[in-house]
């Protein structure tokens, strides 16, 4: 899965690489660790060789690309929104996006990297006019406040954004399915329809169920737990072990 993430602004309202540095300078969490538009580095008067920076964050290193005066990077596919007006429209926002630096890649879904990759994203989140966040793996577009509250929270030991780094969709036979969460564990949750009869009260046993999931890893057998008013509930790895399926015990 491509481990991913963007910065969505209103045309002409991307940063450019000495905003990025600037943002750098006050927020003091990450560093600009390659910059091609150093008087020193070749081609730095390509606007494309201006469109991005390399970022270092507790140590691990990401792409920024897509700043100006370069292109924009493609805005993602936005299925799920978490935090944002009613009426937003996401049809002409340009994107600018962070990925795991080259030498990271191979070891993306690793949980470190991804954590490292959240948590600098919540830290660009709070740019001027930022208009909105995506997730590529789950395929959502927060508000950055969203975005970037949710996943400081986790970074500080709070619950994991089950609504940001993840999403929680109906199925057609009226239980909820994870789309994300195969990132952290390799695995997607399926909650069956007998838990969420109340449709917030299930929403809310969902999220507590993949913070679960993602603090313990991919599960490979069978485990039960207690729910929130002492229920027992199992979690069951599918056959193929693509899915973790939720229900009563």
């Amino acid at each position: 899965m491509l481990t991913a993430a963007s910065l969505l602004f209103a045309p002409g309202r991307r940063p450019s690489a000495a905003e990025v540095r600037a943002a750098a300078q006050r927020d003091g969490g990450f560093t600009i660790s390659v910059d091609p538009s150093d008087e020193s580095s070749a081609g730095a008067a390509d606007p494309e060789a201006l469109r991005w920076l390399e970022l270092l964050a507790n140590g691990l290193t990401f792409d920024l690309e897509g700043l100006r005066p370069g292109e924009a990077e493609p805005a993602p596919p936005a299925g799920h929104f978490y935090g944002l007006p009613a009426d937003f429209a996401p049809g002409m926002l340009e994107a600018v996006t962070l990925r795991p630096g080259p030498h990271l890649r191979a070891g993306g879904t690793m949980l470190p990297v991804v954590r490292g990759m959240a948590w600098l994203m919540a830290r660009l989140a709070q740019m001027p006019f930022v208009q909105a966040v995506a997730w590529h793996p789950a395929r959502t577009w927060c508000s950055p406040r969203h975005f970037s509250d949710s996943v400081i929270r986790w970074a500080e030991g709070g619950p994991f954004p089950g609504l940001g780094l993840a999403a929680l969709a109906p199925t057609p036979e009226g239980g909820l399915q994870s789309e994300g969460l195969s990132l952290f564990t390799g695995q997607e949750l399926r909650v069956e329809p007998q838990l969420v009869m109340d449709r917030a009260a299930g929403a809310r046993l969902a999220l507590r169920m993949l913070h679960w999931l993602v603090e313990n890893g991919r599960l490979t057998d069978p485990v039960t737990l207690a729910g929130p008013g002492g229920e027992a509930l199992l979690l069951d790895p599918s056959p193929s072990g693509r899915f973790v399926s939720a229900s009563r015990a």
